[in-house]
């Protein structure tokens, strides 16, 4: 059960501060979410401008970065960021 609310209570942080960069509002889709050693990675889209986005925070440092992909390129975008980022 702790677990699953370390989850989620991650989950919630997370949105929170891309809030605060304005990635998520009404018009924005998350697909996908994962989080490994600090670094969460969200994979959301734009339906209206039909935009995929893959933005990574750090928890440890605050840091974060938003990447624009195409749309068939986003799973690997989102499982590899750092290899976009380059």
């Amino acid at each position: 059960m702790q677990n699953r609310y370390d989850a989620v209570t991650r989950m919630l942080r997370t949105r929170r501060r891309m809030d605060g960069m304005n990635a998520i509002n009404h018009r924005t889709r998350e697909l996908a979410i994962r989080e490994s050693d600090g670094l969460n990675v969200v994979l959301l889209w734009r339906p209206g401008e039909d935009a995929v986005t893959v933005t990574v925070t750090d928890e440890r440092t605050g840091e974060h970065f938003r990447l624009s992909v195409e749309g068939d390129r986003a799973l690997d975008a989102f499982y590899h960021p750092f290899a976009y980022a380059a």
